[in-house]
Formats: C-alpha cells, sequence, structure tokens
C-alpha cells in the first residue's frame, strides 16, 4: 500500500475513534489519550494507542536520557540503567516546567532486546506515568552512543 495511503488510513481511523478517547487532564495538559477498543487496550503494557495533542500547543522534545548517574557513571545493569534513565527524564521534565502527564510521546531505545526486558520497562513506565500513559516505540538497537549504555528513552512534551 503506498505511503499516503497508509498515512490517510491511520489519520482517519484516529479521527474517527476519537469518540473513544478519554480526556489525559485535558484542559491543563491539552492531551487526549486514545485507545481504540477494536485494537485492544494498550495499557498492560505501558502505552497509548496514540495521543491528541490540541492546536496551538507549545511542543518541547527532550532528547535521550540514559541511565548515567550525576556523576557520569553507568551500571552494567539494564534494569538499573532503565531506572536511572526514567529518574532523568524526570529531571529534564522538571527542568522545562513539566511533568509525567504532559508527556505525548517516547521512544525508547534498547540494546540487544529480547522479551524478557519488557517486564523492567512496562514497570518503569507505569510508575512515571500511571494512567496517564503517552504513546511510545521501543526501537531494537545494536548499540547506542555510548557502549556500555543499554537504554535511551527520549520525549515529547507539550508545554501548553
Amino acid at each position: 500500500m503506498p505511503n499516503a495511503i497508509t498515512r490517510l488510513i491511520i489519520g482517519g481511523t484516529i479521527i474517527m475513534t476519537a469518540a473513544f478517547a478519554a480526556p489525559a487532564n485535558a484542559a491543563e495538559n491539552k492531551l487526549t489519550i486514545v485507545n481504540p477498543p477494536n485494537l485492544g487496550d494498550p495499557s498492560p503494557n505501558g502505552y497509548s494507542t496514540a495521543v491528541i495533542v490540541a492546536p496551538n500547543a507549545r511542543i518541547a522534545y527532550i532528547s535521550g536520557q540514559g541511565g548515567q548517574d550525576s556523576t557520569g557513571g553507568l551500571s552494567p545493569d539494564f534494569a538499573t540503567q532503565v531506572k536511572q534513565a526514567y529518574a532523568n527524564l524526570g529531571a529534564a521534565l522538571e527542568g522545562i516546567g513539566a511533568s509525567p502527564d504532559q508527556v505525548a510521546k517516547l521512544t525508547v531505545y534498547v540494546v540487544d532486546h529480547d522479551m524478557s526486558k519488557l517486564g523492567v520497562l512496562t514497570q518503569n513506565v507505569m510508575e512515571m506515568f500511571g494512567a496517564n500513559l503517552p504513546a511510545q516505540t521501543l526501537v531494537p538497537v545494536p548499540k547506542l552512543a555510548i557502549d556500555p549504555m543499554l537504554f535511551e528513552v527520549e520525549a515529547v512534551v507539550v508545554l501548553d
């Protein structure tokens, strides 16, 4: 199927299913979470199918946050890196005057991803975002910018 047609179908599906959307505190952060019932509930896996951003909203992009601690050290443990990366994302959000419920989209990069890592990822995203789960994409990669890095998370944030 040509790319333009695929985008039209996906965009139309999101618009058509907006009636099933539940606001994720839309008055404050202008995000509407959409989980169309015909696609199943993705929330147990730590994400939402789509997030609609209100017109004229200001958007911030947070660069990939890895699992480095305040000294630049990296644990060799995947779970430790993920926990620290989400703490670093929280600090970046605080630095721009935002909170987790303003995150519309996450992209996570996992070195040598396998299914055993999903539990760690889901636990951390649920702890940070609760019921306001952003849209999310997981990208398996062979390596990241620094060899000991095992995980990185970047975010798209709606400021107002």
